[in-house]
């Protein structure tokens, strides 16, 4: 008489589907889950779900209001600067018409007029520089908190 033998396969699996307590999939299950604690379990992670977009929605506010700070505060440097450009521009452009209507002769007209168009360029180069860096401000102040709360979000995800 021959004797019964099993293959590996099959006893693998025999003996993890005999395993009480552990589905088959290796994860933990209950014997019979009653009504109530799926209930409970339902609503914790709903409660905790709702309490997590609430910290969100709070954050978010808070880092809007902070945004609209910082950008209005910017956007006011960059709108006095433009002023005081404009003014600058003016009073300039006065100084170097009676500078212009004072020249006895052409020689000294061709000297101011290239000096007037040096100093306008050295003007214009600096002026919009500045203007850069304060849009760059404005940006920056607009952007900035977001860029931190994202970045915030980002590693809490991670954490978890």
């Amino acid at each position: 008489m021959s004797t019964f033998r099993s293959s590996r396969p099959f006893r693998r699996r025999l003996r993890y589907k005999t395993q009480p307590g552990v589905n088959n999939r290796g994860f933990r299950v209950m014997a019979n889950p009653t009504v109530e604690q799926i209930a409970k379990n339902g609503a914790d992670t709903l409660s905790r779900s709702a309490e997590a977009a609430k910290k969100i929605a709070k954050d978010s506010s808070h880092t809007l209001a902070e945004s609209g700070k910082g950008s209005a505060a910017a956007i006011k440097d960059l709108t006095d600067a433009y002023q005081e450009f404009a003014s600058n521009n003016v009073k300039n452009l006065t100084a170097a018409l009676e500078a212009l209507s004072a020249v006895k002769s052409p020689q000294e007209f061709l000297a101011l007029q290239q000096k007037l168009i040096k100093d306008g360029v050295d003007t214009a180069v600096s002026d919009s520089r500045r203007i850069a860096e304060l849009t760059t401000a404005v940006f920056t102040a607009a952007f900035d908190p977001l860029k931190k709360q994202i970045e915030a979000a980002q590693h809490s995800v991670k954490k978890s």
